[in-house]
């Protein structure tokens, strides 16, 4: 995977997939139980670290993802996050002066450095060969967790205060932006080598708000990080938002790759990729959750839309936690089967 992003093509793309450690996984539901929930199994280094490493012993993967959640960075700045079984993450809502103001302005290294333990006890588990990712939550995708307190499907509270009171949201932005880039530098320092930035709710904005509360914060974090970091290698995945769009990210954050969900156009995508930067993804988590000859019209289809192109194969999002075992078996033995 790391030949891939630093320019190589190789003749068979590596895999992983997002959301690899998961509910779909028995061996990760006994050990999350084990845990006594989920923000206590993030912050378990012995146990967050196992269940990084079940999905590559399981299927011979090319690369981990530590198994963290996007919402640390938050709590990691003293905003409460506690997850309601079946419904999801809760935090405090920050949506006010005051509630601002109650926030840490750097990260708690209490809550941070479990992950980064996690990560080290990872890079020396696995082989020499097998890429070890870190990740975080892009500002604007967090940020609308935080000022709602919870997930919204239409990201409104965010919204209303990004409108009503500019000011105030800058300051979350930037708030989020710096903690974020300071918690990839010390991922990078624990042994990952490539970090991922997901921006799940990009595609919820319009352009100047993109341009504005996506793209630029996410430069600033990539800038941050190589600046500490200079080896820093970046994948970015803004989901739901225009090619062009995506274009203007990865140009203004020099990203290593850009993660495709799975509407994107691929054929499209290549053409204003290559050379660029290295492609991810892109097959639609319910394609795998089907199986079946489908899913595997659906993989060639994919291979042959990216061949001698340097890609990565990858969900367009992740697992579902209904998928069956055999569907992940048959898929990565199709894309290594026809590659």
């Amino acid at each position: 995977m790391l030949d891939i992003l630093d320019g190589a093509l190789t003749h068979e793309p590596p895999i992983w997939f997002m959301r690899q450690a998961g509910r779909y996984l028995p061996e990760y539901r006994a050990v999350r139980a084990k845990a006594g929930g989920f923000v206590e199994l993030c912050l378990n280094p012995e146990l967050a670290a196992e269940v990084t490493l079940q999905p590559v012993r399981r299927f011979g993967l090319d690369a981990a993802i530590i198994f963290s959640d996007i919402l640390i960075v938050p709590h990691a700045l003293g905003v409460k996050l506690w997850f309601e079984e079946n419904e999801g993450p809760r935090l405090e809502p920050v949506n006010d002066i005051a509630s601002f103001e109650r926030m840490q302005p750097v990260l708690d290294r209490k809550i941070t450095q479990p992950v980064y333990d996690a990560l080290k006890i990872v890079r020396d588990a696995l082989p020499a060969n097998v890429t070890l990712i870190g990740f975080c939550g892009a500002p604007w995708t967090v940020a609308s967790y935080l000022i709602a307190g919870r997930g919204t499907e239409d990201q409104g509270p965010a919204k209303a205060l990004m409108r009503g009171d500019e000011k105030l949201f800058a300051s979350i932005i930037d708030r989020l932006a710096d903690a974020t880039a300071h918690h990839l530098i010390g991922q990078i320092d624990a042994g990952a080598d490539v970090v991922q930035i997901f921006d799940t709710w990009a595609g919820s904005l319009n352009e100047h708000e993109f341009g504005r509360w996506c793209a630029a914060p996410i430069a600033r974090i990539a800038s941050a990080v190589r600046a500490a970091r200079p080896q820093a290698r970046v994948i970015l995945f803004p989901k739901g938002v225009k090619i062009e769009w995506m274009k203007r990210l990865v140009s203004e954050a020099e990203a290593d790759a850009i993660s495709l969900d799975p509407i994107t156009n691929r054929k499209r995508a290549r053409e204003v990729f290559s050379g660029i930067c290295a492609l991810q993804g892109n097959l639609s988590p319910d394609v795998l959750l089907d199986g079946g000859d489908a899913m595997d019209r659906e993989i060639d289809q994919i291979l042959e839309d990216f061949r001698g192109t340097r890609h990565i194969f990858n969900l367009g999002h992740g697992i579902l936690k209904e998928t069956p075992i055999a569907h992940v078996e048959r898929m990565i033995a199709r894309v290594r089967e026809r590659a």
